[in-house]
């Protein structure tokens, strides 16, 4: 019994034989493709079938691609952040000097306003901080005895009376606002000219607030009513704004009104304010026909004297001029 080894390999026909009928079946495709299109649904559905696999192929290369790109717009729009941050806080900060130089100008321009209508003599200051006592109302300004400043002077803004200057040092003073407890100030109501006092409160819940008392429960007063000072103390310039009537609390069992104003001036705001001094001086001009009526007289005076002694009286000499204008007297 002859037993042989099973082949290595499986035989077949010649690598030669498989190359020379692999080219032909080449040769047979291109042809009956490039006439017939016999091949184009198959290559639509390998194409087909081979997309997805492409698409995985190309993940990791896009994947890449992308989180660099992200990354790099990631920094780029962190810096244009920054950088428009940078400029919004100084667009910022211009507007808002500008604005408060605005806000500058119009109360400087409501304080010249305010100068040319009192006929006082008026120390322009600013507001510096607040006095240090909690429990009242008073603020320090930046003028003192040197620039004119006295205790007891009225301070006004441009829209009424801010306080009354209460101490006086050489380079600051203190004011005492409306609003302090301590302040009480003349008023009249301009639509009746009913006359009252206006007392200070400071704190509550409407703030800085002032209070007219002792007014009765009838009295003609109404929401909404422009007070102004009535000038019967003799320190605040009549017709000064002071404040409006903010609401009336009438009770029966009482006999006076509660009557709550709120300041006309800027109480709460810093500010440019004016320091009403001195009064100005009235300048007498000579009447026009004061000369007139001296050289008149003259000339009476000189024919009378001429009637007595028997002569020509003489002209009296005129308005002055360049040159005499009289001549001397002649005897007869």
């Amino acid at each position: 019994m002859e037993y042989t080894p099973p082949p290595f390999f499986k035989q077949g026909p010649s690598a030669l034989a498989r190359l020379v009928l692999f080219a032909l079946m080449s040769l047979a495709l291109l042809v009956f493709d490039a006439r017939f299109k016999l091949l184009e649904r198959v290559r639509f559905g390998v194409a087909t079938v081979l997309y997805p696999l492409q698409i995985a192929a190309r993940a990791p290369g896009d994947a890449a691609a992308n989180l660099s790109g992200y990354l790099a717009r990631q920094r780029q729009l962190l810096t244009e952040n920054e950088r428009l941050e940078r400029e919004k806080l100084e667009s910022a900060k211009t507007l808002m000097r500008a604005a408060q130089l605005e806000a500058e100008n119009t109360n400087l321009r409501g304080l010249l306003a305010m100068r040319e209508r009192i006929p006082l003599v008026a120390v322009a200051a600013e507001m510096l901080f607040d006095a240090r006592d909690p429990f009242t109302r008073k603020v320090v300004i930046d003028k003192g005895v040197l620039a004119g400043v006295k205790a007891g002077q009225v301070v006004v803004d441009a829209t009424g009376v801010v306080g009354q200057v209460t101490r006086a040092f050489p380079a600051v003073a203190e004011v005492s606002l409306l609003t302090d407890r301590g302040q009480a100030i003349p008023v009249q109501v301009v639509r009746n000219g009913l006359r009252a006092i206006a007392y200070g409160t400071p704190g509550g819940a409407d703030g800085g607030t002032m209070e007219l008392k002792f007014l009765a429960s009838n009295a003609d007063v109404r929401e909404g009513d422009v007070l102004t000072t009535s000038g019967l103390d003799g320190v605040y310039l009549p017709g000064l704004p002071v404040a409006t009537v903010l609401r009336i609390e009438r009770e029966a069992g009482y006999a006076f009104a509660r009557i709550i104003c709120k300041p006309a001036a800027g109480i709460d705001h810093f500010g440019q304010v004016l320091v009403l001094t001195a009064e100005k001086q009235a300048v007498s001009m000579p009447a026009p026909e004061t000369e007139e009526k001296s050289v008149k007289g003259k000339r009476r005076k000189l024919r009378a004297e001429a009637g007595d002694k028997g002569v020509a009286a003489p002209e009296a000499p005129a308005a002055p001029g360049p040159g005499p204008n009289s001549a001397a007297p002649e005897k007869k």
